[in-house]
């Protein structure tokens, strides 16, 4: 199984020319393959220097779905072998110095210059754990203390709404009358279901209209959004499950770090006339 997982990786740098061999017609019932090319490493020869085998090792370890074990050194040989050999071939026939490669040679070093950049910004930037904390604490007070399961009914104009709470006063059946006439498309079929929710996961006027309305009683008067007219039924409510500081904190981080790169990114264009 290991050995398969390491030949997948070889071939995965071998499918984009495989794709464009693909797509080139055969000139004939007759059309013979291509030879083998000319550059050759007799078996053991080793055509990289010993810093890309240390790299390519480190990252294929780092991504913890290998383990560092003989089979998976020599398919690191192999296909840093391969690598070597092919772009021989490709000066061979002068594909580097075409002006679109030269382009993306140098967009692919800028990228791993950038990347490089922006990994020590952020270890040189930590994001304070007060901020963190702080962050979580405005969270938590924009969730409260409560969720609601509730269901609604979206219709497009004010005196539909009125219409089907007149029905629901009759004594209709508040998911006949969202499957029969609700325009929301995600919760229609199911009732007008929204499982449950917090309020600041709504816009405003739904989120305190379910805040209003007592458990098992529907809205007494339409309510409107930029989406339309709602009439929302809340079924049940209970005390808001909110996770702890901990387990939310390495998405925290992640959040409050592109917060910070992006404004760097705005001062860096800003400062620079860009």
């Amino acid at each position: 199984m290991k050995r398969m997982i390491a030949a997948g990786a070889a071939l995965a740098l071998l499918l984009p020319a495989t794709a464009v061999l693909a797509q080139q017609p055969a000139k004939g019932k007759d059309a013979t393959p291509p030879k083998a090319a000319a550059a050759t490493a007799p078996a053991g020869k080793t055509l990289y220097p010993q810093s890309q085998f240390d790299l390519l090792l480190k990252e294929r370890l780092a991504q913890g779905q290998a383990q560092d074990t003989p089979e998976l050194r020599n398919a690191i040989r192999e296909e840093l072998n391969t690598r070597e050999l092919l772009a021989r071939e490709a000066r061979k026939q002068g594909l580097d110095k075409t002006a679109d490669m030269k382009t993306q040679m140098d967009l692919a070093g800028q990228t791993v210059l950038v990347r490089a950049y922006v990994a020590d910004w952020i270890q040189k930037n930590p994001v304070p754990e007060s901020e963190l904390k702080g962050e979580y604490d405005k969270i938590k007070s924009q969730i409260g203390d409560k969720e609601y399961k509730v269901r609604h009914i979206l219709l497009e104009k004010e005196d539909e709404a009125k219409d089907v709470i007149a029905e629901l006063q009759k004594g209709a059946k508040f998911e006949d009358l969202a499957k029969a006439r609700s325009k929301d498309p995600g919760s229609k079929d199911k009732g007008g279901d929204l499982d449950w929710n917090a309020p600041a996961s709504f816009v405003k006027p739904f989120g305190d209209a379910m805040t209003k309305t007592s458990k098992g009683k529907f809205t007494p008067q339409p309510v409107q959004t930029q989406f339309g007219w709602h009439v929302i039924l809340v079924e049940d409510e209970r005390a808001a499950k909110v996770p702890s500081f901990d387990e939310v904190k390495p998405q925290l981080q992640q959040r409050l770090q592109a917060q910070w790169l992006d404004k760097y990114f705005k001062d860096l264009r800003a400062k620079n006339g860009v």
